[in-house]
């Protein structure tokens, strides 16, 4: 049984009296002890898509799905307030700006400390404040961070990106969740702070067992550290496997697009030579292409592709083309 298990979900977003659909018909599984890459553009629809997976989408967008099933259970179907207990205790996020995500007015200790779990302490109240404390400076050093006693006493501020975001996987460890959503958690870090976020990520998969869904608009940084990948293009669903799947026979034009401008497979090119790209950019929601809609960016687009197309499946290797059976596919 999947952790996650979602099938053509929609996000609708209803905007000055107008509605206009986010995602269209995306479906995502995670199992258990997984890591799984969410690939795509800016402007994609992956951190909408996660979002609504936790919940926080506010009263503008409505969320639909033919199933949005968690640990075989069906969201969907329960109330709004169960369905927010069973996603905080079981779910947790971390942000792209970690800097904008914590309160500046707490130190890090203290936001620690709010998000753990008060069921675990026992005593006399300064007892139990004595144990939060003890079990935030663990945190703090199972993300790496060693001064941990000056960390704690800091404000968000004072620290750097890096420390902030080790800082949001320490609140986000806080409940012990089962999933952990990552959104873009390297975002304008050095190459050594990323790998070292990376690593502990990976690390927390291992000894913890913990899926993650790894967000990030760039196919090449996350390969490394994902079992599987899944690719989105404008809202809708492009083509899922696994991660060598993906690299070694990508079956949609969009995900071949994405392959072959990656230093991985750009070898033979060049020095100082333009990368592979499509031409055009990815449309905004308020003109969105009927059907397909890489379709105007498409280099072997044909009139069928004003119909959206059905996800087809090749041994566990998912896409949504109409013509990826095609040898030039």
């Amino acid at each position: 049984m999947n952790l996650l298990d979602i099938k053509n979900l929609s996000i609708e977003l209803t905007s000055h009296g107008e509605n206009i659909l986010a995602v269209e018909r995306v479906s995502l599984a995670l199992k258990d002890g997984e890591i799984r890459g969410l690939v795509g553009e800016s402007g994609s629809g992956k951190s909408i898509l996660a979002q609504a997976i936790i919940g926080v989408l506010d009263d503008k967008w409505h969320v639909t799905a033919d199933r949005f099933h968690w640990q075989g259970v069906d969201l969907l179907r329960l109330p709004i307030e169960e369905r927010k207990q069973i996603i905080t205790k079981d779910v947790a996020m971390i942000f792209q700006e970690p800097m904008s995500c914590l309160d500046p007015t707490n130190s890090i200790g203290e936001q620690i400390e709010e998000a753990l779990d008060g069921s675990k302490f026992s005593g006399y109240f300064w007892q139990k404040a004595q144990q939060r404390k003890e079990a935030a400076a663990k945190l703090l050093h199972k993300v790496g961070i060693k001064q941990h006693d000056i960390c704690a006493k800091s404000y968000p501020h004072q620290l750097t990106n890096a420390l902030c975001q080790r800082v949001m996987i320490a609140i986000a460890l806080a409940k012990q969740p089962k999933l952990l959503i990552a959104d873009e958690p390297t975002a304008s870090m050095e190459a050594t702070n990323q790998a070292q976020i990376f690593k502990l990520l990976e690390s927390l998969n291992k000894l913890k067992n913990m899926s993650i869904l790894l967000i990030s608009h760039e196919l090449e940084k996350i390969s490394h550290w994902t079992d599987y990948l899944t690719v989105m293009y404008s809202g809708q669903f492009v083509e899922a496997g696994t991660t060598e799947q993906i690299f070694n026979t990508p079956f949609h034009p969009y995900t071949k697009a994405l392959v072959a401008s990656t230093p991985r497979t750009s070898t033979n090119l060049i020095k100082k030579s333009l990368l592979h790209t499509l031409p055009g950019s990815i449309p905004s929601l308020q003109h969105l292409p009927i059907g397909c809609r890489l379709g105007p960016r498409c280099p072997n687009a044909q009139k069928k592709c004003v119909l959206a197309p059905q996800v087809e499946s090749f041994q566990g290797h998912q896409v949504s083309c109409h013509f990826s059976h095609r040898k030039e596919y």
